[in-house]
């Protein structure tokens, strides 16, 4: 799980309590990687897919989804104040075909836990990993206690470092626009972005503080 994620599961859970299970989708390889994978289940983290989030819905639970994946999460660190979802809308289709909300929650900091230097797409086409692993980047980062860090795949230690989230109001995508899918991305991301500029105007240094 990102730091994000885990900053914002717990300040789920302690809000709502256990009564109102949350999970998490993520990539086939996060949830089949030996005991990382077996980890990451006792988390709530599921493999990423419609079905798979359209029974955790039936169950009244909730799911935090990345829409832009591998490509949002790593990020460089020079694209860390901006939203980038890759143009993907499955998150949008999943919540009008499902009948929920979308609850945005943006975060700011969890780029402070290490320095990821690109997100190495070039890398990741030349290996042919897009077409072998569904992986569209090959991260490049600086990052405890490996240095260089390629990949990411065993994880790393995060620097200290001051995570601020902000949850804006559900948005009702079926209500609002129908299957006008480009519009509620525009919107969505919209607001998600001035939302993270907000966010990102009230860091202060050094980002632990």
């Amino acid at each position: 799980m990102t730091p994000d994620s885990i900053v914002f599961t717990l300040a789920f859970n302690s809000y709502f309590g256990v009564e109102r299970p949350l999970y998490s989708l993520a990539h086939a390889l996060v949830t089949s990687w030996p005991v990382i994978g077996d980890m990451a289940k006792r988390w709530g983290i599921i493999t990423a897919g419609h079905n798979a989030a359209k029974a955790v819905f039936d169950r009244e639970a909730c799911v935090i989804v990345y829409p832009g994946g591998d490509v949002e999460v790593h990020r460089p660190y020079k694209a860390r104040h901006e939203i980038r979802f890759d143009g993907r809308k499955g998150f949008l289709r999943l919540a009008r075909e499902a009948g929920v909300p979308i609850v945005p929650v943006v975060a700011d900091g969890g780029h402070d836990t290490y320095l990821p230097l690109t997100d190495g797409r070039a890398l990741a086409k030349m290996l042919k990993l897009d077409k072998l692993a569904r992986l569209k980047v090959l991260p490049v980062s600086l990052a405890l206690p490996w240095g260089l860090n390629v990949g990411d795949f065993f994880g790393h230690l995060p620097l200290p470092a001051k995570i601020r989230m902000e949850v804006l109001d559900p948005i009702d995508v079926g209500a609002k626009f129908g299957d006008d899918y480009d519009d509620a991305y525009r919107y969505v991301t919209g607001r998600m972005e001035e939302t993270l500029t907000a966010l990102a105007a009230e860091r202060v240094l050094p980002p632990f503080l």
